[in-house]
């Protein structure tokens, strides 16, 4: 009964207005066997998409709490050939250094072409952790959003089919062109915190990717919005992030995510604070308990990750990504969601 269910779930039609709901399997917590098992988990649960982080280095260290960081374009391969209905990519991969734009190109445009209609690029700017260590003096936010507009615009001329020379400040290309040209063209998200990078994703991208923080993401959205207008585009996917830990009890799910913490202090996002035992330790002293759980699901009970989720839909999001930290089980978590949050919130 429950597998002729979630048939009818996939099965159904998107219609106007309709959220969809991915997961984020989180390379930085997990080992990349068992996120494939998590994926092939969120595919049986119902999810509409299923993305991955795409990280160098972990928000704490072995001391703290289990670490991973497997590569995320190694393993999107391995998810596509192990799933075969949601959407898939990576959420977001950094363009400002460690990957150079021509060849960021070309893996979404093979993903694209192992996993037909299902394959999409999110892009962003990164955070020291995991620039710093491969080689980058870590800029300015001024010079991380350039860099990543340089990038993108090679990265979205070369999936529109066109021969690319690019001489930036950055960036360089040759002659560049894809070989592999799948029917679709994969679309691109862009990460986006801030009105200055929401601007850069009206004009270049095909949506944006911001926090589900109601008290930044409108500012961040309307800027979006304004920047299609005024580029002549209509606007793409708005797509909102939360982070969600499920567990048996609401004590285990929070001692089991509270490692997250880092991820909640603005500066791990602009400043050149690159060692994993220094952003937990940030997190720690600048995160408490209530705040971390202000923005965070935690709860061992599904109505509440589905009251929290309809709250967020609210924002305007035509998509919800849902991260799974829930590091105490989270193979269950994911049938809980399958079972219980899921339908509830497509009821």
């Amino acid at each position: 009964m429950l597998d002729s269910f979630r048939g009818l779930l996939w099965a159904r039609r998107r219609q106007p207005g309709d959220v969809r709901y991915w997961v984020e399997l989180a390379h930085e917590r997990f080992q990349p066997d068992d996120l494939l098992r998590q994926a092939v988990e969120a595919e049986e649960a119902g999810f509409d998409g299923i993305t991955c982080s795409d990280h160098l280095a972990p928000w704490w260290t072995d001391e703290t709490a289990p670490t991973s960081s497997g590569n995320a374009w190694v393993w999107l391969g391995a998810a596509a050939h192990a799933t075969k209905r949601p959407a898939l990519g990576a959420g977001v991969t950094g363009l400002i250094h460690r990957y150079n734009p021509v060849v960021v190109a070309q893996q979404v445009a093979t993903l694209e072409s192992l996993a037909p209609g299902r394959a999409f690029l999110g892009v962003g700017s990164s955070e020291a952790m995991n620039e710093v260590p491969a080689g980058l003096e870590w800029p300015s936010t001024g010079e991380q959003l350039a860099r990543t507009e340089e990038a993108l615009t090679i990265v979205t001329r070369l999936l529109d089919g066109e021969t690319v020379d690019f001489d930036g400040r950055f960036f360089h290309a040759r002659a560049a062109k894809l070989y592999v040209r799948p029917p679709r063209r994969p679309p691109v998200y862009m990460s986006a915190f801030h009105e200055g990078a929401a601007e850069v994703a009206g004009r270049l991208a095909d949506g944006i990717w911001t926090l589900a923080d109601p008290s930044k993401a409108p500012k961040v959205i309307q800027a979006y919005r304004r920047s299609c207008e005024q580029a002549g585009r209509e606007p793409g996917e708005v797509i909102l992030q939360a982070v969600f830990s499920w567990a048996p009890d609401d004590e285990t799910a929070l001692e089991h995510s509270r490692e997250w913490k880092g991820t909640m202090v603005d500066a791990h996002y602009t400043d050149d604070v690159h060692d994993p035992a220094q952003v937990y330790r940030n997190g720690e002293e600048q995160v408490p308990d209530a705040m971390f759980k202000a923005q965070v699901i935690v709860s061992s009970d599904p109505q509440a990750h589905v009251q929290r989720i309809r709250m967020l839909e609210k924002l305007g999001a035509t998509t919800i990504v849902l991260m799974n930290v829930s590091g105490a089980d989270p193979h269950e978590a994911l049938r809980v969601y399958g079972r219980d949050v899921l339908p509830a919130l497509r009821s």
